[in-house]
């Protein structure tokens, strides 16, 4: 596999077009998508098109965007990694793959496919490329779905925290509201705040959506990318509570039927919107502030030296 890289690249002279007019670079790029078609024909069968993956082809897509642009803009630095790693990392992670693909675990297959992947375009552009492309390969692994254990962990005390945070405010204005653990009593309706009520899966695709936007147009202020980046998790937290707040209501004024058909759909697709805005109102509030304190800091260090 090095000796193979080694030749694409001294042969294509860096340049994309003279690149795919290779034949042991189209070889290579035949086999990746032989090895990994059948993993991602076996994801997006089993999740792409439910709830847990709605978000998946976007991601996908600006995703693999995302890594040409940077591709592009970064392919001066590569230099093939020594053999030893990425092999190393194969002999690891092709047999947990193979273990995965046997007993049909989608979310491990995934995710060593992907690693596999990482390992061989460790290979291509070295350690230094895989820092350079760090966010565009982070950002993809969005694509697979989590671990239903890791989902269970932490829906829990989500849906726990939404339904009692809901309860209370309903209660201090004035509707006859009561819940125990994850089942809230409004009037004659009983309301049970399941794992898609939480939004678990709506936060982990306005994260990346969130995350994509702050990278695209924050990354030259690393700094700024990860304040900005913390707010993305409080504020999915609070569209989620305003969508079971919406809920609530609808099935309280309208009846279940209402609650839990068209309008259910809707308030998920209200609150990820709501959170996309609140993200982009809090970066314009933010940003000037960041900006004039950041030119401040650095023209008292200019006097300073002066």
């Amino acid at each position: 596999m090095a000796t193979l890289v080694e030749d694409t690249e001294q042969r294509s002279g860096g340049s994309p077009g003279a690149f795919w007019r290779d034949p042991l670079a189209v070889i290579l790029v035949a086999a990746l998508v032989i090895f990994a078609a059948p993993t991602m024909y076996f994801v997006v069968s089993e999740t792409w098109t439910g709830e847990t993956g709605a978000h998946a082809p976007i991601i996908l897509a600006t995703g693999l965007w995302l890594l040409y642009d940077t591709w592009k803009n970064e392919r001066e630095v590569f230099a093939a990694a020594p053999a030893v790693v990425p092999w190393g990392l194969l002999a690891i992670f092709v047999p947990l793959f193979l273990f995965a693909r046997i007993t049909g675990i989608v979310e491990i297959e995934g995710y060593v496919m992907y690693a596999c992947l990482i390992a061989v375009l460790l290979s291509i552009v070295g350690i230094e490329g895989i820092k350079r492309l760090w966010f565009p390969l982070l950002y993809l692994v969005f694509v697979f779905p989590p671990p239903e254990t890791v989902v269970a962990a932490i829906t829990l005390p989500l849906k726990m925290w939404i339904s009692q945070a809901a309860v209370w405010f309903l209660q201090l204005v004035g509707y006859p509201i009561g819940g125990i653990g994850v089942t809230i009593n409004i009037g004659q309706y009983q309301l049970l705040v399941a794992a898609a009520c939480a939004g678990l899966n709506t936060i982990i695709s306005l994260s990346a959506i969130a995350l994509f936007y702050i990278y695209v147009r924050h990354k030259a202020e690393p700094a700024y990318f990860l304040m900005l980046a913390l707010f993305v998790l409080p504020v999915a937290m609070f569209a989620n509570f305003i969508r079971v707040l919406i809920l609530i209501l609808l099935t309280y004024h309208f009846g279940e039927a209402v609650g839990q058909g068209f309008m259910h759909n809707f308030a998920g697709l209200f609150m990820f919107a709501l959170s996309l805005v609140s993200i982009y109102l809090l970066d314009e509030f933010l940003h000037p502030r960041w900006a004039r304190r950041r030119a401040a800091k650095l023209e008292g260090e200019s006097d300073r030296d002066a």
